[in-house]
Protein backbone atom coordinates (compact mmCIF):
# COMPACT_ATOMS: atom_id res chain seq x y z
CA UNK A 1 0.00 0.00 0.00
CA UNK A 2 1.31 3.45 -0.92
CA UNK A 3 1.41 5.67 2.15
CA UNK A 4 2.59 8.82 0.40
CA UNK A 5 -0.09 11.47 -0.09
CA UNK A 6 -1.34 11.91 -3.64
CA UNK A 7 -0.81 15.66 -3.45
CA UNK A 8 2.88 15.19 -2.70
CA UNK A 9 3.29 12.73 -5.57
CA UNK A 10 1.59 15.05 -8.07
CA UNK A 11 3.47 18.08 -6.73
CA UNK A 12 6.75 16.29 -7.41
CA UNK A 13 5.63 15.16 -10.86
CA UNK A 14 4.49 18.67 -11.84
CA UNK A 15 7.70 20.11 -10.40
CA UNK A 16 9.78 17.71 -12.50
CA UNK A 17 7.82 18.62 -15.64
CA UNK A 18 8.29 22.36 -15.11
CA UNK A 19 11.92 22.32 -14.00
CA UNK A 20 13.05 19.90 -16.74
CA UNK A 21 11.46 22.05 -19.45
CA UNK A 22 12.84 25.27 -17.95
CA UNK A 23 16.24 23.58 -17.89
CA UNK A 24 15.88 22.68 -21.58
CA UNK A 25 14.82 26.21 -22.49
CA UNK A 26 17.59 28.00 -20.62
CA UNK A 27 20.22 25.50 -21.74
CA UNK A 28 19.20 25.98 -25.36
CA UNK A 29 19.38 29.76 -25.01
CA UNK A 30 22.96 29.46 -23.69
CA UNK A 31 24.10 27.10 -26.42
CA UNK A 32 22.12 28.39 -29.38
CA UNK A 33 21.43 32.12 -29.58
CA UNK A 34 18.24 33.45 -31.11
CA UNK A 35 18.82 35.74 -34.11
CA UNK A 36 18.77 39.43 -33.27
CA UNK A 37 17.12 41.79 -35.76
CA UNK A 38 19.72 44.52 -35.23
CA UNK A 39 22.47 42.07 -36.27
CA UNK A 40 20.84 41.68 -39.68
CA UNK A 41 19.48 45.21 -40.05
CA UNK A 42 21.92 47.35 -38.04
CA UNK A 43 20.77 50.79 -39.07
CA UNK A 44 17.50 52.64 -38.88
CA UNK A 45 16.51 53.58 -42.36
CA UNK A 46 15.03 57.03 -42.90
CA UNK A 47 13.63 57.26 -46.37
CA UNK A 48 13.59 60.45 -48.42
CA UNK A 49 10.90 60.06 -51.06
CA UNK A 50 11.76 59.67 -54.73
CA UNK A 51 15.54 59.65 -54.63
CA UNK A 52 17.90 57.00 -55.98
CA UNK A 53 19.27 56.53 -52.46
CA UNK A 54 15.79 55.71 -51.19
CA UNK A 55 15.37 52.84 -53.67
CA UNK A 56 18.76 51.40 -52.68
CA UNK A 57 17.96 51.77 -48.98
CA UNK A 58 14.57 50.10 -49.44
CA UNK A 59 16.22 47.20 -51.28
CA UNK A 60 18.84 46.93 -48.53
CA UNK A 61 16.05 46.90 -45.91
CA UNK A 62 14.17 44.17 -47.78
CA UNK A 63 17.36 42.10 -48.09
CA UNK A 64 18.24 42.38 -44.41
CA UNK A 65 14.65 41.54 -43.38
CA UNK A 66 14.69 38.46 -45.62
CA UNK A 67 18.05 37.39 -44.16
CA UNK A 68 16.72 37.86 -40.63
CA UNK A 69 13.54 35.91 -41.44
CA UNK A 70 15.60 33.05 -42.87
CA UNK A 71 17.81 32.98 -39.75
CA UNK A 72 14.73 33.09 -37.50
CA UNK A 73 13.10 30.22 -39.41
CA UNK A 74 16.28 28.13 -39.17
CA UNK A 75 16.60 28.88 -35.45
CA UNK A 76 12.97 27.93 -34.78
CA UNK A 77 13.32 24.71 -36.77
CA UNK A 78 16.50 23.73 -34.93
CA UNK A 79 14.96 24.45 -31.51
CA UNK A 80 11.89 22.42 -32.53
CA UNK A 81 14.01 19.44 -33.55
CA UNK A 82 16.13 19.67 -30.39
CA UNK A 83 13.10 19.83 -28.08
CA UNK A 84 11.42 16.92 -29.88
CA UNK A 85 14.58 14.80 -29.55
CA UNK A 86 14.94 15.70 -25.86
CA UNK A 87 11.25 14.96 -25.28
CA UNK A 88 11.53 11.61 -27.04
CA UNK A 89 14.56 10.71 -24.91
CA UNK A 90 12.64 11.55 -21.74
CA UNK A 91 9.69 9.41 -22.78
CA UNK A 92 12.03 6.57 -23.72
CA UNK A 93 13.99 6.79 -20.46
CA UNK A 94 10.77 6.92 -18.44
CA UNK A 95 9.81 3.51 -19.78
CA UNK A 96 12.95 1.93 -18.31
CA UNK A 97 12.40 3.30 -14.80
CA UNK A 98 10.48 0.62 -12.96
CA UNK A 99 11.25 1.34 -9.31
CA UNK A 100 9.99 4.91 -9.00
CA UNK A 101 6.59 5.81 -10.42
CA UNK A 102 6.98 9.50 -9.58
CA UNK A 103 10.21 9.87 -11.57
CA UNK A 104 8.92 7.73 -14.43
CA UNK A 105 5.69 9.74 -14.63
CA UNK A 106 7.55 13.04 -14.27
CA UNK A 107 9.98 12.21 -17.07
CA UNK A 108 7.19 10.96 -19.31
CA UNK A 109 5.06 14.06 -18.78
CA UNK A 110 8.12 16.32 -19.15
CA UNK A 111 8.76 14.67 -22.53
CA UNK A 112 5.18 15.26 -23.62
CA UNK A 113 5.41 18.85 -22.43
CA UNK A 114 8.64 19.27 -24.40
CA UNK A 115 6.76 18.17 -27.54
CA UNK A 116 4.00 20.66 -26.79
CA UNK A 117 6.44 23.51 -26.21
CA UNK A 118 8.36 22.64 -29.39
CA UNK A 119 5.16 22.53 -31.43
CA UNK A 120 3.82 25.82 -30.07
CA UNK A 121 7.14 27.56 -30.72
CA UNK A 122 7.38 26.24 -34.29
CA UNK A 123 3.68 26.30 -35.22
CA UNK A 124 3.73 29.65 -37.05
CA UNK A 125 6.75 28.59 -39.15
CA UNK A 126 5.43 25.15 -40.10
CA UNK A 127 3.37 24.34 -43.18
CA UNK A 128 -0.14 22.88 -42.96
CA UNK A 129 1.22 19.45 -43.85
CA UNK A 130 3.75 19.71 -41.02
CA UNK A 131 0.92 20.80 -38.66
CA UNK A 132 -0.90 17.55 -39.45
CA UNK A 133 2.33 15.59 -39.00
CA UNK A 134 3.05 17.21 -35.63
CA UNK A 135 -0.48 16.48 -34.43
CA UNK A 136 -0.33 12.89 -35.69
CA UNK A 137 2.95 12.23 -33.90
CA UNK A 138 1.63 13.85 -30.71
CA UNK A 139 -1.53 11.74 -30.86
CA UNK A 140 0.40 8.52 -31.42
CA UNK A 141 2.80 9.35 -28.63
CA UNK A 142 0.00 10.09 -26.18
CA UNK A 143 -1.79 6.88 -27.11
CA UNK A 144 1.43 4.90 -26.73
CA UNK A 145 2.13 6.41 -23.31
CA UNK A 146 -1.44 5.77 -22.19
CA UNK A 147 -1.25 2.14 -23.28
CA UNK A 148 2.22 1.60 -21.83
CA UNK A 149 1.69 3.38 -18.50
CA UNK A 150 -1.93 2.53 -17.77
CA UNK A 151 -2.34 -1.10 -18.70
CA UNK A 152 -5.34 -2.82 -17.20
CA UNK A 153 -3.66 -4.91 -14.51
CA UNK A 154 -6.84 -6.81 -13.58
CA UNK A 155 -6.59 -9.13 -16.58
Amino acid sequence: MNTQPRVLRWSLIIGLVIVINLFFGYSLSLVYHEPNYSTYCPQNFIFTPNTPETAAEEQQQITCQNNFQTAENDYSRNVFVTLVILGALLVLISNFIKGNAVIASGLSLAGVFSFIIASVRYWSFASDLLHVGILAVALLLLLWIAIKKFKNHSQ
